[in-house]
């Protein structure tokens, strides 16, 4: 049985890698170092994944969790304010949730939660504010801009339409929109 040898190169030549001006130490140099990289990022991925985990409900009693969670759905995110608080991930929402937990577990009813948060807050609180002197501008206010845009258009269109008749041509005007109106466009016929 015979082993291959293949010829060393000369003490202090070096060999190159084909297609390239790498030398054979530098692509392995390269090579061990990305190894270890993919190593380390998946050592450290591998360690991280024990941390995540199931979120625990925040109350023992699934009763006072549905209680929470549907007086959350009613309550505007003050942070976020196109959300409610059981949709929002702010700190705030989460303290909210919290102070709403802890009066249903104190025995307080679902309006009074809501009248609490009201008075502490404000009817912004409430997703759906109530009709009222305070907040009527709340629920009309989109139809007064409508009718504010409307009114501006249409007071446009009269007043385009009101405009100064336009002055008659004179003479030699009127044979220079003759002229341009007879030549010939662009190569082709009048």
């Amino acid at each position: 049985m015979s082993v291959l040898t293949f010829p060393r190169p000369a003490p202090g030549a070096r060999r190159t890698v084909p297609g390239t001006r790498l030398t054979s130490v530098c692509v392995r140099g390269r090579a061990r170092r990305l190894a270890r990289l993919l190593l380390g990022l998946w050592l450290a991925a591998a360690a991280t994944a024990g941390w995540a985990g199931e979120a625990e409900p925040a109350a023992a009693d699934p009763q006072l969790e549905a209680r929470v969670m549907a007086l959350a759905t009613e309550l505007r995110c003050l942070v976020c304010q196109n959300q409610t608080i059981a949709d929002s991930n702010a700190a705030l929402a989460a303290d909210l949730r919290g102070q709403i937990r802890e009066r249903l577990r104190a025995g307080a009813s679902d309006r009074e939660v809501t009248e609490y948060m009201v008075a502490r807050y404000g009817d912004f609180v409430l997703y759906r504010p109530p009709l009222r002197a305070r907040t009527l501008l709340l629920w009309a206010g989109p139809a007064l801009l409508l009718a504010t845009a409307l009114a501006a258009y249409f007071t446009h269109l009269a007043r385009r339409g009101r405009g100064a008749p336009a002055a008659p041509l004179d003479e030699p005007e009127q044979a220079r929109v003759r002229e341009l109106l007879d030549a010939p466009r662009f190569g082709g016929e009048p």
